[in-house]
């Protein structure tokens, strides 16, 4: 990270189609009912001013001892609507590719199980970041990055609602891709394995909060059994511009953090690459 780290505009079309040629998998953010929901898909076809993506299915699957597993037959039903905003992010070459654009129209899958092809406008623009803001950084020694928790709620039709309670916890690391928080046993709530949940932080002294959403992928107990820690993956960013600049901020966060490291005399971090996030999204297929 001796770099910027940044992002930068992208010509759409360029990309996409480069994605197309090489079969590279995307992952689409949405909203259904209230809830974020993510699924994983493959770039087929690119037109004038929209382009067709499917539900991605590999072709075969390696089990542990090297075996063949089939892969799913029924993918997950993709609960969307016509106009709806969805987020897009694709790893690029060294970095990644996040853009928001609007479902066009859709075609059910012909055994009416899910899935099926969705069509997407062409973005007007797109962002690239770059692959090491999605590494995790420690939180310096020097701060003490208190963050607050709540599980997200819905009513019957999606609207949400306010929280029932709130949690507090300590930042233990984070990246442009998720967070791991550690929270004092006594406190804890009740959440879970997949659990949507609203966060907020205020990563530096007198700068604004950031808040977003994000789901629990880990629950692991201190050495010291003291705290709880939980692994999220932050979710939503890629489906609006207001959700960019946030990301955009959570790069910004992610060099301090890891200059603030390297000044404060952590010099066998700084000679390596940070760590990679554990809390990378996976979608069992």
């Amino acid at each position: 990270m001796k770099e910027a780290v940044g992002l930068r505009s992208a010509e759409p079309r360029e990309i996409l189609q480069k994605v197309i040629g090489e079969k590279i998998p995307a992952i689409m953010s949405y909203l259904s009912k209230g809830k974020w929901h993510v699924a994983k898909l493959v770039l087929t076809e690119l037109g004038a001013n929209r382009f067709t993506v499917e539900i991605w299915r590999p072709s075969r699957e390696e089990s542990r001892d090297g075996g063949v597993v089939k892969p799913r037959k029924k993918p997950y039903p993709i609960n969307i609507q016509v106009e709806q905003p969805v987020g897009i992010s694709i790893k690029y070459e060294y970095g990644k590719v996040v853009f928001e654009t609007k479902v066009f129209g859709f075609e059910p899958s012909p055994e009416g199980e899910g899935g099926g092809k969705i069509e997407l406008l062409v973005p007007d623009r797109i962002e690239l970041f770059e692959r090491r803001s999605f590494f995790r950084v420690n939180v310096p020694a020097s701060l003490k990055v208190r963050m607050v928790l709540w599980p997200r709620r819905s009513r019957g039709d999606g609207r949400s609602l306010p929280p029932r309670e709130y949690m507090q916890g300590r930042l233990v690391d984070i990246s442009a891709g998720g967070a791991q928080i550690a929270i004092e046993k006594e406190q804890q709530a009740e959440l879970r394995k997949g659990q949507f949940i609203g966060v907020r932080f205020t990563p530096m002294p007198y700068e604004q909060p950031l808040v977003f959403n994000a789901q629990v992928r880990s629950i692991l107990p201190t050495a010291d059994e003291e705290n709880v820690c939980y692994g999220l993956q932050i979710v939503g960013l890629e489906a609006s511009r207001e959700g960019q600049e946030t990301l955009t901020r959570l790069v910004e966060i992610v060099e301090k953090y890891y200059q603030m490291n390297c000044a404060g005399g952590k010099h066998r971090e700084c000679q390596k690459d940070a760590k990679a996030d554990t809390t990378v999204l996976e979608i069992q297929q």
